[in-house]
């Protein structure tokens, strides 16, 4: 829900961001210039049902009357009391897993030029506040929303964050770790590598934090050290 924007150009590249996050129910409220403005189809990149079922509404009260749960982009501390505001991960859970159906609840982002007005954010039910640099916390309609699209997709997204490719193999044993740094410690001795007696355990302790942590596979740890 964007309240109050003011460049078609804005409405556009926020739909793309939208698009982008699995975000698909635009609302404007009161958009300065009128609705629809063919220069919004131009930056949306694609997004252009987004923006063909656009809904508009003369103030945030009416946009959100259907609504169960409203988030609120809050650059800047109000004078109306309201619990601290969450960072955008910080809730991006629950806002999936607690709305009853559609409509998705709404993330509100105020003006281009000022953010929003206390009586638009004391419609929400909850304030949204980047974490950004506090010397410079300037976001145009689009980054904020990119931001919010961001964590609401990631939220379900089921992607492991790191996964080890084995392909036809599997991950190293303990055993199989273990005489591989037998082996490669032998070779390394044969070498000369380690005949500094006095940092000699230091140097094979480093070598099997090294290789204990990087968590190799089977074909990997079973292989011969004649390249040492």
């Amino acid at each position: 829900m964007l309240v109050r924007p003011q460049l078609a150009e804005n409405i556009g590249s926020v739909a793309r961001a939208m698009a982008n996050g699995g975000l698909f129910h635009l609302r404007l409220v009161a958009p300065r210039d009128g609705w629809p403005q063919d220069r919004a189809w131009r930056t949306a990149s694609g997004a252009d049902p987004i923006l063909d079922a656009a809904q508009v509404f003369p103030d945030v009260p009416s946009a959100v009357a259907d609504c169960h749960r409203v988030f609120a982009t809050c650059p800047r501390p109000r004078s109306h009391r309201h619990p601290d505001p969450h960072r955008p991960r910080r809730g991006r859970g629950p806002a999936r897993d607690q709305w009853p159906g559609p409509p998705h609840p709404p993330c509100s982002s105020g003006r281009s030029a000022r953010g929003s007005e206390n009586d638009d954010v004391a419609c929400a039910d909850t304030l949204v506040r980047y974490p950004l640099n506090p010397e410079h916390m300037s976001l145009n309609l689009a980054q904020a929303v990119m931001i919010l699209a961001y964590e609401w997709w990631t939220a379900a997204e089921p992607t492991p964050p790191r996964q080890l490719q084995t392909n036809e193999t599997h991950v190293a044993t303990k055993g199989e770790l273990e005489g591989f740094l037998g082996r490669l410690v032998a070779e390394l001795d044969a070498a000369g590598f380690l005949d500094n007696l006095p940092k000699r355990p230091g140097m094979v302790r480093n070598l099997r934090h090294w290789f204990g942590a990087r968590r190799g596979d089977r074909a990997e740890s079973c292989a011969p050290c004649t390249a040492w």
